[in-house]
């Protein structure tokens, strides 16, 4: 029962692997540049992208201020209205007195719990990962020697089968 619940983890974790890694394949489907067409540099924007979101992760802000803290106006202007101050990625005031338009806070509070959560994480897959090798090697031939054919038991089996079929044969 262990075993069959091992194995269906391990394909639950290789299904979710293989579903969050984006195929670099194209499909067959898609067109197929010529010589003279030239290819759109993309690799640059993915990377971009996949930067902006670890900084994100790494250097969580918000918009929550308290009153010992400064505001320090955006850095594209004061007097935008909301949606231009969202886009930029700036906090809006809600407040008349008050910016209209701020720079958003670094919230230690989240970077700490998401650092919790990764190293707590970090030390969940060090500690199975002994386990589910071990679960793996164990059913391995080459590694586990119960598991390899033994001879002497072969040949003990063989003619035990031989001398059972000449005895309830006639």
């Amino acid at each position: 029962m262990l075993l069959i619940g091992t194995h269906l983890a391990w394909n639950y974790v290789l299904l979710i692997l293989l579903y969050s890694i984006n195929s670099s394949f194209a499909p067959p489907a898609q067109h197929i540049l010529g010589k003279s067409e030239v290819v759109p540099s993309k690799l640059n924007t993915k990377l971009n992208d996949t930067y902006e979101l670890v900084l994100s992760f790494f250097l969580p802000v918000t918009c929550r201020h308290k009153d010992e803290q400064t505001l320090i106006p955006c850095h594209v202007g004061e007097g935008l209205n909301t949606t231009e101050c969202l886009e930029n990625k700036c906090c809006a005031s809600k407040t008349s007195h008050e910016l209209k338009c701020y720079m958003p806070f670094k919230d230690n509070m989240q970077l700490t719990f998401r650092l919790l959560v990764l190293v707590a994480g970090g030390f969940l897959i060090l500690g199975c990962l002994p386990f589910c090798c071990c679960a793996c090697l164990q059913r391995s031939q080459c590694v586990n020697p119960l598991r390899r054919a033994n001879n002497e038991v072969e040949q003990i089996l063989q003619k035990k089968r031989a001398h059972s079929e000449d005895t309830y044969g006639l």
